[in-house]
């Protein structure tokens, strides 16, 4: 009995020992959880306070290291009008010789091409032996008319002093007279015949209707022409000559005559001044374009036919003015780029007038305020934020 009890005993304590140990390592357990708890807060704390840090640091990064852009005011401008347009030299007044009468076999062409002639030289002589002999016929016959018509007015001179003595009658008187008066009448047209004749002799020398620039020869040496040969001289009156300019229905409304221009022929570097003398009241329906004449001083330079280039003043205009640099395109047209109160970049669309040696007149879309950037706007983007450095408008 005692044996048992003192088994039991022991076997007591042990139990109550292990229950002991195992409540300790449950307390413990709680604790280390809770305190990898609060570890993992505080670290959580550390890593959220050092990323929010970091993003101001960045943000303030971003604003130090914004794109430094250089900006321009352009303002308002005067600007002298101008529009470059191409066209053709020709002779301002040009005029076609040919043949005038009856024509024949030419005998000698004593001009060329590129001669100056005065009006009423010969250009051309044409064979002209049978009309020679020909006014050499009427000749003779004005003279037997005209014997003819002497004698009439002898015998009706005799016939006059007999009628006083009575040996004449009145009716005989009026015969003489008749005749008298159809042999004059004979005479004037013989004459009236060789002086045709000789006009018809005249007409056979191709003479220049006025004094210009023989541009063109077309005949000659033992040639046969005629009425129908066509023009054999092509002569500029004066020598002055003109650029027929091509220019859009905008640009022709903006001109007028009496306007100056500058021209350049292609293939020269030298400019002549002229002005615009006539423009064209029409306008051509397949390319919509009129033309205007410019009239210019004669130069060797400048040969009918060839192509040239005219710089027209067209008034002035009073717009912005920036350099091509600020100016950018795509598909939806011409536009630039502008720094807003906030350095942010905001595209605007733009509208292109003259272009001139200073820079592109802005006709829409500017007030001339805007703070405009003025070079690499092609590697900018609409809200970007950039350090908008400003210049004067004279500096771009």
């Amino acid at each position: 009995m005692n044996y048992e009890t003192t088994v039991r005993s022991e076997q007591a304590e042990y139990v109550g020992d292990s229950i002991e140990t195992a409540g300790e390592t449950q307390s413990k357990r709680k604790w280390i959880i809770a305190g990898l708890v609060l570890l993992g807060l505080i670290v959580a704390i550390a890593v959220a306070y050092m990323l929010v840090s970091s993003g101001a640091e960045s943000a303030d990064d971003r604003e130090e290291q914004a794109a430094a852009i250089t900006v321009i005011s352009p303002g308002q401008a005067t600007i002298d009008g101008e529009i470059v347009a191409n066209g053709t030299l020709a002779a301002r007044r040009e005029l076609p010789v040919g043949v005038a009468g009856e024509g024949g076999r030419v005998v000698s062409v004593p001009v060329d091409a590129g001669d100056w002639v005065r009006a009423g030289q010969v250009l051309a002589v044409v064979d002209r032996s049978v009309q020679n002999q020909q006014v050499a016929s009427a000749q003779a016959s004005i003279a037997v008319a005209q014997a003819d018509a002497n004698l009439a007015q002898a015998n009706l001179d005799r016939a006059l002093q007999l009628v006083e003595r009575g040996f004449i009658s009145k009716a005989d008187v009026d015969r003489l007279t008749a005749t008298r008066d159809a042999a004059a009448a004979r005479v004037k047209v013989s004459q009236a015949q060789a002086r045709e004749l000789s006009a018809r002799n005249a007409r056979l020398s191709i003479v220049a209707p006025a004094s210009g620039l023989v541009l063109e020869r077309s005949v000659e040496p033992g040639q046969v022409v005629s009425a129908g040969s066509g023009a054999l001289f092509r002569i500029a009156k004066g020598g002055e000559m003109e650029m027929m300019a091509r220019l859009s229905e905008m640009d022709l409304a903006k001109i007028s005559t009496g306007v100056s221009a500058t021209v350049v022929p292609t293939g020269s570097e030298k400019k002549f001044s002229g002005q615009i003398w006539q423009v064209s009241p029409t306008i051509d329906a397949q390319d919509r374009q009129g033309t205007a004449r410019i009239a210019l001083p004669y130069a060797p330079e400048l040969r009918p036919g060839g192509f040239a280039s005219a710089t027209i003043a067209s008034g002035t205009i009073v717009a912005p003015m920036l350099p091509e640099s600020a100016i950018l395109t795509d598909a939806q047209g011409n536009y630039v780029y502008i720094v807003d109160g906030d350095n942010k970049v905001v595209r605007r669309a733009v509208t292109t007038g003259l272009v001139t040696n200073d820079g592109i007149a802005i006709i829409d879309g500017l007030d001339g305020a805007e703070k405009v950037v003025l070079r690499a706007g092609g590697f900018l983007t609409p809200g970007e934020t950039v350090d908008p450095r400003p210049i004067n408008a004279s500096e771009g």
